[in-house]
């Protein structure tokens, strides 16, 4: 029996179209393989005893002190410091006006292994509260993450958070119709070995937020950056 070949031509576009459906592949599992936006295990810091040690990273989040009755009125307008804080409310929307952030968030919790949960990995995908930290404006530390991007879609809300500088205003718009308000004070780098779990979670005596996304250098072998980015803000009237 003879055996016919296709043309050559024919020949090399199967071998072309092979190695693209390979390659591909190798795109969607990079894909997956970035979704760890969030630092490593966390020590999380309970916010109603400074005395009381900080759990293990396995275990649950400690109970958070609630707002007083008689909290500040909302904070409307960048100025002066805010100790006393807002009431309690979930925030819905980040505004970042100096890296053209203006993005949904969403709430988050801890995965199984203890680190912070991730947004869905898209490109699209929201900024993501912790919800075991206290909301914007409240007096704490809100701690809110986000991707940078991913390998299927490109750039993520944070794309450009390692852009942020001092003295530059943040907005959170908030379910009860206020807005807690920010000025950055520090943009900082850690390698996700050093994350520095105390200083980011810990309690304090008054209105902050922390943004956290991926950064530093990518390992193409563990498919993940080697660094987390924080900016650190101060809540203002």
């Amino acid at each position: 029996m003879t055996v016919r070949l296709p043309p050559v031509r024919d020949r090399r576009a199967a071998a072309l179209a092979a190695v693209l459906a390979v390659l591909g592949g190798l795109t969607v599992v990079l894909g997956l393989r970035t979704e760890d936006a969030a630092p490593p295990p966390l020590a999380l810091v309970d916010t109603s005893a400074a005395e009381t040690p900080a759990p293990p990273a396995t275990a649950a989040p400690p109970p958070k002190t609630p707002p007083s009755a008689d909290a500040a009125p909302a904070i409307s307008a960048p100025g002066s410091p805010a100790p006393t804080g807002m009431a309690k409310s979930v925030p819905v929307r980040l505004e970042i006006p100096a890296i053209g952030v203006d993005a949904e968030v969403m709430s988050l919790g801890l995965q199984a292994d203890g680190t912070l949960q991730v947004p869905p990995l898209r490109g699209d995908a929201p900024a993501g509260w912790y919800r075991h930290s206290p909301t914007p404006g409240e007096v704490g530390a809100s701690v809110l993450a986000g991707h940078v991007d991913s390998a299927r879609d490109g750039p993520a809300v944070f794309y450009r958070l390692r852009e942020v500088r001092p003295g530059d205003p943040i907005a959170v718009r908030r379910t009860d119709g206020t807005v807690a308000r920010f000025l950055v004070t520090r943009v900082a780098s850690y390698p996700k070995r050093d994350f520095p779990s105390q200083e980011v979670y810990a309690a304090v005596d008054r209105p902050a937020l922390r943004l956290i996304t991926c950064g530093g250098v990518f390992d193409r072998g563990e498919g993940s950056y080697r660094s987390n980015v924080v900016v650190f803000a101060e809540g203002v009237t």
